[in-house]
């Protein structure tokens, strides 16, 4: 992020414990389907875990989501617009920069252990005003340890800074259809196929293939969420069957999409 990010007066911060001397905190929110919280940002960083329902996290880098048992890291200051898939029910954890070095700097999803889930569903009962020395301090310094060995899960969706490339990515997230290839991309673009490819990775970190298959799948769950068919979902979305979508949801996430379906 760049310095304009973090100072650009029309992104609000929205803090819960300025006034709070202790270097983790923690809060818990529910909220309805489809509830979206427009772009802000924090002066901790936030580890965002939804114990019930999907959270879809997008940055002006890409987009995050975090179905369940995964949780979404957001570092200090990072502009974030949270859109809830299905009815929410978040677990947040707010982080000083003083011991929220070996979190990262970058936004990611984390694998929720047992011991980490049941750290965050304590975490939120732990008062403001905790003793730093007590069980309390404790938990909380524990939470921040799990947090730092928790394992990255590839659920994000990197967009391009390239101008060209952005554009036609985006035009893409208005429809997602996995029916589109390398070749047709590269000639819109005017480049060959080698060239195309190399720039893709280059500017999202993913070959294009993942990337489509990451899009398709940050589309289908709100559809999922609504309560669309399995079946109308997977052929919207360029599949050739239900099957083989759910072939390509269970793998991504470890359930079938049913699970996610209201």
């Amino acid at each position: 992020m760049d310095s304009g990010d973090r100072d650009n007066p029309h992104i609000p911060y929205r803090d819960f414990h300025d006034e709070a001397s202790r270097p983790v905190l923690s809060r818990g929110h529910d909220y309805p389907s489809s509830y979206e919280l427009q772009a802000h940002r924090h002066r901790r960083g936030q580890l965002l875990y939804a114990s019930t329902g999907t959270l879809a996290v997008t940055t002006p880098q890409g987009s995050w989501l975090a179905p369940s048992e995964r949780a979404v890291w957001i570092p200090a200051t990072t502009p974030h617009a949270v859109r809830m898939i299905g009815t929410v029910s978040t677990r947040s954890v707010y982080v000083d920069r003083v011991v929220a070095e070996p979190l990262g700097d970058t936004c990611r999803v984390i694998a929720v252990s047992p011991l980490l889930r049941a750290l965050l569903v304590a975490a939120v009962d732990v008062p403001p005003a905790y003793d730093f020395d007590g069980r309390d301090g404790m938990l909380m310094a524990l939470l921040v340890a799990e947090v730092a060995r928790a394992a990255t899960i590839p659920l994000a969706l990197p967009l391009p800074t390239d101008r060209r490339l952005a554009s036609r990515c985006s035009h893409f997230l208005e429809q997602p259809r996995m029916t589109e290839s390398i070749d047709h991309w590269a000639a819109g673009l005017g480049m060959h196929r080698r060239s195309f490819t190399r720039l893709f990775r280059r500017e999202t970190g993913m070959s294009f293939a993942q990337w489509r298959q990451q899009a398709c799948l940050l589309a289908a769950l709100p559809r999922l969420g609504a309560g669309e068919a399995v079946t109308a979902v997977a052929l919207d979305l360029g599949y050739e069957s239900p099957a083989s979508f759910s072939t390509m949801f269970r793998r991504a996430l470890g359930r079938p999409p049913t699970f996610y379906r209201a």
